[in-house]
């Protein structure tokens, strides 16, 4: 009988072990997994930011070309007009948004660039945007150039 119940503690143990030993496993496997889609949601973001860098200059070309636009528009400014409307809704759709750089507005380095300082009355403040600067996600991908006033 008291071979039995040795044999019977013995088991207890080895189940114990055998069972924090599983726990353990599952548990690291769990961390695993959260880190690895950790990851591929970094990897993700820095391909998405990559490509929206990429469309940014696009986007440019777009702006420049309706400052030059005549003030009749012809059938093919207006649709070309459209297609820099859907390029923005498609970059909004992905998460980018455009900085305010707006006349006036308070020159904050985190996301302006100053390019170029003039004479004005209200200094740090931001006198023209040259070229328009965008967030990814809430993140800067490219500050907006700007004139800042002395």
């Amino acid at each position: 009988m008291e071979e039995i119940k040795k044999e019977l503690e013995k088991c207890k143990k080895e189940k114990e072990e055998i069972l924090n030993s599983f726990k353990r496993e599952r548990a690291d496997f769990i961390n695993y997994k959260k880190d690895e889609m950790e990851r591929a949601g970094k990897t993700l973001n820095y391909f998405l930011e990559e490509t929206v860098s990429e469309l940014l200059p696009v986007l440019d070309s777009f702006a420049l070309a309706r400052k030059e636009a005549p003030e009749k528009k012809e059938g093919w400014m207006e649709g070309f007009l459209k297609i820099e409307n859907q390029l923005k809704e498609f970059l909004k759709s992905l998460g980018v948004e455009e900085i305010d750089a707006s006349l006036g507005k308070d020159f904050d380095p985190n996301f302006h660039e100053a390019v170029e300082v003039v004479e004005g009355e209200k200094s740090q403040t931001i006198n023209e945007e040259i070229q328009k600067g965008y967030l990814l996600k809430g993140r800067v991908i490219r500050p907006s150039k700007v004139k800042v006033v002395k």
